[in-house]
């Protein structure tokens, strides 16, 4: 259950990541303003954006790292068994799925099939 809400925040911290990170501009685009295009002005003001997206994409880059490294500590976990002792048992509880096949110690030395020759 943990595992499944870990991994739904990760997709969710990797689209906001990618989201994110199209969205900014790069460092060519202040060229673009300086000649009056007028992109310089944004909602966060004119220098207020780039700081603002740079550290809300660093975070996410954290969060996502974590839940990396998390995911694969728990998949790590839930894949390998716990002992030698419980892997002994696993293996000899399962049942032997040749059924249809005789053991070779049950079958008939000489065969009632004539051979032809």
């Amino acid at each position: 259950m943990l595992y499944n809400i870990i991994l739904v925040a990760h997709v969710l911290i990797a689209a906001t990541l990618i989201g994110l990170v199209l969205i900014q501009q790069g460092k060519g685009a202040d060229a673009g303003a300086a000649f009056g295009s007028g992109a310089s002005g944004t909602v966060f003001g004119s220098r207020g954006s780039a700081s603002f997206l740079t550290r809300t994409t660093g975070v996410l880059a954290t969060l996502f790292f974590i839940t990396s490294l998390t995911l694969f500590t728990m998949a790590n976990d839930l894949s390998k068994p716990e002992s030698v002792v419980d892997t002994m048992t696993q293996q000899s509880e399962e049942p032997a799925q040749q059924d249809d096949i005789p053991a070779a110690d049950t079958m008939p030395l000489e065969s009632d099939i004539p051979v032809s020759e």
